[in-house]
């Protein structure tokens, strides 16, 4: 009730904000009922803004729509939940991740304000000259060209002013309707509370400029001596937590590329390079810039790549690195057992996972996928029909996997764009052979040997304290032992019913053969009957009719520990 009190105020303060989100929501769940009904002049009665018959499309169309119509903050939501198709499944991931952000931008005199605010002096003493018209403008902010003082091209990114209330307001609306959401049995598997959770982290992370900052100063740390990418340089005496100037880069994006004359051997190249660009962030850096679409990567005139928005980024630790190799020689070497092992131990797994099941499904996903060849290798299916297995037994994986893989999904896509015979395997069988090579390298071994040194030390140092505290609280009485019995109530009911049937029984029959009084029929009765004894017939009568509840109650339920529908 305490917790209740504080968000009745904050209800009525978004009420107006609800009213519209909930109007959305009515109308596509309106649609999506609408589509199992056979009235077709019904269905076709609700439509969207641009006309498409919203009953016709298909249940992932129809939540790409609506977080559309919702406006720029559930479209970023929609963009980053596409990164977890553990959670959601690949079908809505991949729906959610054609997600466009057409934000409205805002005038020049607001960014004005905001840039002048955050450096303390006037534009003109910034910039030498600064575009009015943005070039782009997204959910959080929006992107100008400008000129330093020096001479310097640079774009600026500026975050949209009052976008973080708008975002805290829709965020804690979305929460509300999470928390609604984890009732609804339809609703339950996706998780709804922890999606909320994760991703109103990540995208209070991105309303902070600084951060993106920190990425692109990492990246052109790690890329100084590649001459294959060039990565912006950032400007940190004109950056703060609400503005971004960085390095202008010119180039065609790779969109464009196929559309300017290049042959079908330059293409295929430029493919190949740019899939080992990013087989060298992801397995040697473990750092990796995580949108690979083709408006995000730019051809210099120097035939060098030029990478674009590092809002979002993805780090892999090294142990979490071994285990996803490990993984991929798993799937190589065909090895049920390995996979479904590395399977459980990166992820989370509920408590009745069917593990024989699963060893079913890896081995007909592995029989489907591993006599496929390199060159002609599906890899976007096979991961994609990889994280469907993981959800069908809801197994949730490390965020940074799910990002690795929707990566991947991304990259192949990206490098198919370019070049059609384009196979993303091809590029990554050299990286799993330098991968087996990598582990077992000295330096990587006197890595793991320092890192178990330093855990076996750290137990060294706890462990006398923490058995000296066992040992007090034992010698104080204090010492308590909790345990968790999972449904065992109803086996020790039914075990408890059934000694004390037994038990009725045989006292009955035992009253009954030494004539208790009580007596009935004490003279010759019908059938032969007399000298019975009234309370041994009573209880003979009471202990049959438990027992046949006993017996009812364990064939409804099919099992001992499993409690039927009365319990």
């Amino acid at each position: 009730m305490k917790r209740a009190i504080p968000s009745i105020p904050q209800l009525y303060r978004n009420l107006r904000r609800w009213t519209e989100i909930l109007a959305v929501l009515s109308k596509y769940g309106l649609a999506d009922w609408l589509s199992r009904t056979q009235i077709d002049f019904i269905k076709d009665r609700l439509k969207a803004a641009d006309g498409e018959v919203l009953a016709r499309l298909s249940t992932p169309a129809r939540i790409r729509m609506a977080l559309t119509e919702l406006g720029p903050t559930f479209i970023k939501f929609g963009q980053l939940i596409s990164t977890r198709p553990d959670l959601i499944g690949p079908e809505l991931a991949e729906e959610l991740s054609q997600l466009q952000t057409q934000t409205p931008h805002d005038s020049f005199d607001d960014i004005r304000e905001v840039i002048e605010m955050d450096q303390g002096r006037p534009l003109e003493m910034v910039f030498e000259s600064f575009e009015e018209t943005p070039i782009a403008s997204a959910s959080i902010g929006q992107v100008h060209t400008a000129r330093l003082l020096d001479g310097r091209e640079v774009v600026v990114k500026v975050r949209h002013p009052g976008i973080e209330s708008v975002i805290d307001t829709d965020l804690d609306i979305l929460s509300g309707l999470a928390h609604l959401a984890e009732r609804l049995e339809d609703f339950k598997h996706y998780q709804p509370r922890q999606i909320v959770s994760d991703m109103s982290r990540m995208m209070r992370r991105e309303l902070d400029f600084r951060r993106e900052m920190r990425n692109l100063i990492q990246f052109r740390s790690m890329f100084r001596k590649d001459s294959t990418v060039v990565i912006p340089q950032p400007f940190p005496k004109f950056s703060t937590e609400r503005m971004l100037t960085m390095e202008r880069i010119r180039g065609r994006k790779l969109s464009q590329c196929a559309e300017n004359g290049l042959s079908v051997e330059e293409l295929d190249a430029l493919a190949r390079k740019g899939a080992n660009l990013y087989m060298k962030m992801i397995f040697d850096e473990g750092f990796f810039h995580a949108d690979p679409h083709p408006g995000n990567i730019l051809l210099l005139e120097t035939n060098q790549f030029g990478l674009l928005d590092f809002g979002m980024v993805g780090r892999i630790s090294e142990k979490l690195r071994e285990e996803i190799e490990s993984m991929l020689v798993a799937i190589v070497n065909r090895d049920v057992g390995l996979l479904v092992a590395i399977v459980r131990r990166i992820g989370k797994c509920p408590v009745n996972l069917n593990e024989t099941a699963l060893s079913s499904d890896v081995a007909e996903f592995l029989g489907q996928y591993a006599v496929q060849s390199a060159a002609n290798f599906n890899m976007a299916g096979a991961l994609n029909d990889f994280m469907s297995i993981v959800r069908s037994y809801n197994i949730t994986l490390p965020s940074e996997v799910s990002l690795l893989i929707k990566v991947l999904v991304t990259l192949e896509g990206t490098g198919q764009l370019l070049s059609p015979q384009f196979s993303l395997m091809e590029i990554m069988k050299p990286w799993q052979r330098l991968m087996i090579v990598k582990r077992l390298s000295p330096a990587r071994q006197m890595r793991k040997a320092r890192r178990f040194y330093m855990q076996v030390e750290q137990l060294a140092e706890d462990l006398p304290q923490r058995m000296s505290n066992i040992l007090d609280q034992v010698q104080t009485g204090r010492f308590d032992i909790h345990l968790d019995h999972r449904r065992l109530g109803p086996t020790v009911n039914r075990l408890v019913l059934g000694m004390l049937t037994s038990a009725l029984f045989m006292g009955s029959s035992l009253m009954l053969s030494y004539k208790v009084p009580p007596l009935w029929f004490p003279n010759q009765g019908p059938w032969g009957i007399h000298d019975l004894s009234l309370l041994g017939l009573t209880g003979c009568i009471v202990s049959i009719m438990l027992g046949i509840r006993l017996v009812w109650a364990i064939r409804k339920s099919g099992n001992l520990d499993q409690p039927d529908s009365h319990e």
